[in-house]
């Protein structure tokens, strides 16, 4: 486990420590009214803790409290994980970026695109261009997550989960097929929509590396980062120190167990897409190795050139997310946000209305914890709670504001 602890004064890397303390104020009322359970935040600056506090509960029914190794579901943060992992391989010239999914994983061939119809009946067109990595990676896909929306492709999506899990076939290559069975909601490069994409990138590191997701991330990122408390389940020795999942109640809105309050799993397979639990710590870590340019403590996954490239907008035009996305869910704003190849990138600060830099780039997870990279200002920054959905409550631009505010020296 990373120890988390400040390793810093904040006034000798450019914060205001009574500033910094606004944050700790701030989210200490979402635990007094009910709104959380508990949180945990890390800033900093340089590749140094300047900033670390908690509040709350990890248990609010045993009376657990939230402690610096508490261990929490980060859902879809597990996608920049995933996308690196797929870097990784492409530093080793394992594959292009242009290249067509279904070179390696045969069934995205002979794609179609929906035209109209319903679930019970399909109507649909050959698609112009297949599915290319690189629309995997950045969300351009036209994959679905089969739930998101009301939508006919949805409604296949659960369908065909549904038969095949019912027939025993829930690892990922089985699910994998699953989603390629099903119509592309747009023509792939045409539309941004947050999807299913990422999980199929982790098909693909495992067809190319020949190893199973969770071996490759254990052999070649988590053991070599330290990040000895991250893996797609919570074994036996360590599930006292699981937080426990929380929704908000329709009527008082104050945050109450989850039908999966405890769960030790989140997916039946490895999902690159949502699938790991891990500890702030552990994520500061990673945080870390992205801002030193794909090395922490002397340990190098990727070279500062493929983390530039995965923090580049990839959209069509350098257009924004709001510019190319259909409704549904994401983990992020919009306006003023383009998506590189894992994250969401930072293009216009003024559009988003929220406080950051151009550049920066980050993700979240479905239970309302985030994370972003400032290579600008050399600030990395996580928090980490246990509420679904994340649009609850507007903690992210809340956080933002917060950690911006009480930096007086910009810049540096």
């Amino acid at each position: 486990m990373t120890d988390l602890k400040v390793e810093v004064d904040p006034g000798e890397v450019g914060f205001d420590a009574k500033r910094l303390d606004r944050i700790e104020e701030h989210f200490r009322n979402y635990v007094l009214d009910g709104r959380l359970a508990g949180w945990l935040v890390t800033v900093g600056r340089d590749g140094k803790l300047v900033y670390v506090a908690s509040h709350g509960k990890r248990d609010m029914e045993a009376g657990l409290p939230v402690q610096s190794d508490t261990i929490w579901r980060i859902y879809s943060m597990t996608k920049p994980i995933t996308s690196l992992a797929a870097m990784m391989l492409w530093e080793e010239g394992r594959f292009d970026l242009n290249d067509p999914v279904d070179a390696y994983i045969p069934s995205f061939r002979n794609g179609h695109v929906y035209t109209g119809g319903s679930a019970d009946h399909f109507e649909t067109t050959p698609v112009h261009q297949p599915i290319r990595i690189w629309n995997l990676l950045s969300h351009t896909s036209g994959l679905s997550y089969g739930g998101q929306t009301d939508h006919p492709v949805d409604h296949g999506y659960q369908r065909a989960q549904k038969a095949a899990t019912d027939a025993g076939k829930t690892d990922l290559e089985a699910m994998v097929d699953v989603w390629a069975s099903q119509p592309l909601l747009f023509e792939p490069g045409t539309h941004w929509f947050y999807s299913r994409a990422t999980d199929v990138v982790g098909r693909l590191v495992e067809v190319v590396s020949g190893q199973p997701l969770d071996t490759f991330f254990a052999e070649r990122i988590l053991e070599p980062l330290g990040m000895t408390d991250t893996a797609f389940s919570v074994p036996d020795d360590k599930t006292d120190r699981l937080a426990s999942l929380y929704v908000p109640d329709p009527d008082s809105r104050k945050a109450v167990p989850a039908p999966d309050v405890r769960s030790t799993r989140i997916s039946d397979f490895p999902s690159g897409g949502g699938g790991l639990f891990g500890t702030a710590g552990d994520y500061h870590r990673f945080c870390r190795l992205l801002l030193g340019g794909g090395e922490v403590d002397g340990v190098r996954l990727v070279s500062p050139k493929t983390i530039r490239m995965m923090a580049s907008n990839h959209l069509p035009g350098g257009v924004d997310i709001e510019s190319m996305a259909l409704e549904g869910v994401s983990e992020t704003s919009r306006a003023g946000m383009g998506f590189g190849l894992g994250f969401s990138i930072v293009l216009n600060p003024a559009r988003t209305k929220v406080s950051g830099s151009r550049g920066e780039f980050g993700w979240g997870g479905a239970a309302s914890t985030v994370f972003w990279v400032d290579p600008r200002e050399r600030i990395t920054a996580g928090f980490f709670t246990q509420l679904r959905p994340s649009n609850t409550w507007p903690i992210r631009p809340r956080l933002h504001q917060l950690i911006y505010q009480a930096l007086v020296e910009p810049g540096r």
